[in-house]
């Protein structure tokens, strides 16, 4: 009984974490750090706060994503996001054929912010109540850019969708209004196949203290290392499948490490980006992360600025997606 109780832990650790998956290797082009960091730093500081209260900064910066996206070779178009009034915008990156099988990938743009706290200062805003958002999620956005540069150069030979959402961080974070449950609702309107999305959400944090990375429950440190030096991806429990081939793909891109967990939405931090959006509609979605405030203390704080990322390591974010979105 003891010995199959173990097999069983076993297979369910397994089953969680796909620990003996083989990379498929793949030669990525080279991603090039300082327009990694260009983005970011834009973003956070130049268009600061891009949170939902900011209507102006949130415009300029749809248009700074349009812009670059439209100079990677993109068909580029917006999909109006309205919520009480406003207008907000998803931006939409076209590589690869028009019809067929679907692959999207996704980041969101805005930065979260304290609408009520700000209104207590002139400006309406100060670095306490609104973050520069450089990790979260100037990081995903800038991937997204350059990952939209190199399908510009090499075509993919399925369909790709490249979307920079609005309205990911609260007050509209779980609810109707987020940028990608307008996208993922339109795609299953339109009945169109999906047959994987990632959200990129967070993709730039990384550290070699030991410690440095921490889990949501007791036990997990056996599972994973105590060092945040690796990309995560995070899957729903049952979609086992898809997590090992896009765990194999990714790991091959780069040498950056690729580690991941199939979880219940019940474990915090699962479900929290755009990728549980496209769940709700039925379609496979995972997040590449760099595990949020599991790793990175400066979460939803002033202290989220770009001079704290480790840009070398985010190219291998961006090669390893690109491996991916080819290949998948």
């Amino acid at each position: 009984m003891v010995a199959i109780a173990l097999m069983g832990l076993l297979a369910l650790v397994a089953a969680v974490t796909q620990p003996f998956v083989s990379p498929v290797r793949y030669q990525s082009p080279s991603v090039d750090a300082a327009r990694l960091a260009a983005h970011v730093k834009h973003l956070s500081v130049d268009l600061f706060p891009r949170s939902s209260d900011r209507l102006d900064n949130t415009e300029r910066a749809a248009k700074y994503v349009f812009d670059e996206f439209e100079a990677a070779g993109a068909k580029v178009s917006i999909q109006d996001v309205i919520v009480r009034g406003a207008k907000y915008k998803n931006i939409i990156a076209r590589f690869g054929p028009q019809d067929g099988a679907l692959i999207v990938v996704g980041a969101h743009y805005d930065s979260h912010g304290d609408a009520a706290a700000g209104a207590l200062y002139p400006s309406g805003f100060t670095p306490d109540t609104h973050t520069p958002g450089a990790d979260d999620n100037a990081s995903g956005v800038a991937g997204l850019i350059e990952l939209a540069h190199l399908l510009g150069q090499r075509p993919p030979s399925r369909a790709v969708e490249l979307v920079a959402y609005a309205l990911e961080e609260p007050p509209h974070f779980r609810t109707g209004d987020m940028g990608s449950v307008w996208h993922a609702r339109s795609l299953a309107t339109s009945k169109r196949d999906v047959v994987l999305m990632l959200s990129l959400e967070m993709i730039g944090f990384f550290s070699e203290a030991p410690g440095s990375q921490h889990f949501p429950v007791p036990g997990m440190q056996h599972l994973y290392p105590d060092r945040g030096n690796f990309i995560a991806l995070v899957g729903e429990l049952g979609d086992v499948a898809n997590m090992r081939r896009a765990k194999a793909l990714m790991s091959g891109g780069s040498e950056l490490p690729v580690y991941s967990i199939n979880a219940p939405a019940t474990l915090q931090g699962i479900d929290f980006s755009d990728h549980r959006s496209y769940w709700g509609e039925g379609y496979p979605a995972l997040m590449v992360t760099d595990t949020a405030f599991f790793r990175n203390a400066h979460y939803h704080r002033a202290s989220d600025t770009h001079e704290k990322l480790d840009y070398r390591r985010m190219a291998q974010v961006v090669q390893s997606v690109f491996a991916l979105v080819q290949q998948y």
